[in-house]
């Protein structure tokens, strides 16, 4: 006991902190099997909340507005298993000529070099940049995204009961508060920042699919659809991720069309990342919403280790859900702004 009278020290605090945090963060990787469903079908439920919520406001019943939404999201989970999933096989089982013939262009390039008198030798420029290996772990990635919607009953199950708890929360979670009027808007400014973000993000990153699936499948490019679902998913991690979505389309549309057409692609992906990413987002979003690019690459990293290909996806999701919890609480502020992006009083 120190001389104020407390049992720990600043210190002994946060060593017992930090334990804490490793406990729980093992016992997140030993609990992923279960873990990552539920937190897929909580993603969901936050975004399907507004829909639910906007129908029992047009007089819908609770349980049929429940039943429109979860009938709803298992459509298109379903069309998606269905259409994603048979490009994803598909891909995966056309993956080595895709290898071969990036490995042949890789061989191409070093020819060039060497006829400009750049010496390079081939085995260190397949150790260091191999676009084969690139596409192997898109592959692993694609495959391990697959594997989580096979879930999808367990997903949609835990939804619809999530829903129908949404229904009689707030009035729940008012009376369980020791000091409700103090307490329950902290929570509720929690929630409702939580679900702006996740709503927002989801239109922008269905309009950013789009814009960018039309173009490749005008252009012919295989799998034009996988490309689209694949950058509405990865444009939840902002800068990296719609990087990470371009690189497999672009190294395809150089084997399958051509350098001119790869470069064509690369173009489609950096006008709809600038338009919807640089343009529209920050005037929905607001300027000081968002990640620095540490916070974006650690939280990735975090994430994947803990759970996965489904992990990196839900990265910044689950951080900002910290970051906004954190911004909810005068003592626990400073975590927040630390994360965020750059100071907005500095633009």
């Amino acid at each position: 006991m120190d001389t104020n009278g407390r049992l720990f020290s600043a210190a002994g605090r946060s060593l017992i902190v930090l334990a804490a945090f490793v406990v729980v963060v093992a016992g997140m990787r030993a609990a992923e099997p279960i873990l990552t469903p539920f937190l897929l079908a909580l993603f969901l439920t936050t975004i399907a909340g507004p829909p639910m919520f906007a129908l029992q406001r047009r007089g819908v019943g609770g349980a049929f507005a429940i039943a429109i939404v979860v009938s709803g999201l298992l459509v298109i989970g379903l069309l998606l298993l269905v259409l994603v999933g048979n490009s994803v096989s598909d891909f995966v089982s056309r993956l080595p000529e895709y290898q071969l013939r990036l490995r042949e262009y890789l061989g191409g390039m070093v020819d060039w070099l060497a006829n400009m008198g750049v010496q390079v030798s081939r085995d260190q420029i397949a150790d260091y940049v191999d676009p084969g290996k690139a596409m192997s772990l898109f592959a692993a990635t694609l495959t391990g995204m697959g594997g989580a919607l096979t879930n999808i009953v367990l997903i949609l199950f835990t939804v619809l009961f999530l829903l129908a708890e949404a229904l009689g929360f707030s009035s729940k979670l008012r009376r369980s508060l020791r000091d409700p009027e103090t307490s329950y808007p902290r929570f509720q400014h929690f929630a409702d920042s939580l679900q702006r973000y996740l709503v927002i993000k989801a239109w922008i990153s269905a309009v950013t699919a789009v814009m960018v699936a039309v173009p490749l499948a005008v252009l012919g490019l295989n799998y034009a659809l996988l490309w689209g679902v694949l950058m509405f998913l990865l444009n939840y991690i902002p800068n990296i991720g719609p990087i990470i979505a371009a690189v497999p389309a672009v190294l395809l549309a150089l084997v399958q069309l051509g350098p001119v057409q790869a470069l064509v692609v690369a173009a489609i992906y950096l006008a709809a990342n600038t338009i919807m990413g640089n343009m529209v987002e920050p005037r929905y979003m607001g300027r000081g919403v968002g990640m620095s690019a540490l916070a974006v690459f650690l939280s990735l990293v975090f994430w994947g280790w803990i759970l996965g290909p489904v992990g990196m996806l839900l990265s910044v999701p689950l951080t900002m859900a910290v970051m906004i919890a954190m911004d909810s609480n005068e003592d626990t502020r400073w975590i927040a702004i630390m994360l965020g992006p750059q100071d907005p009083e500095k633009g």
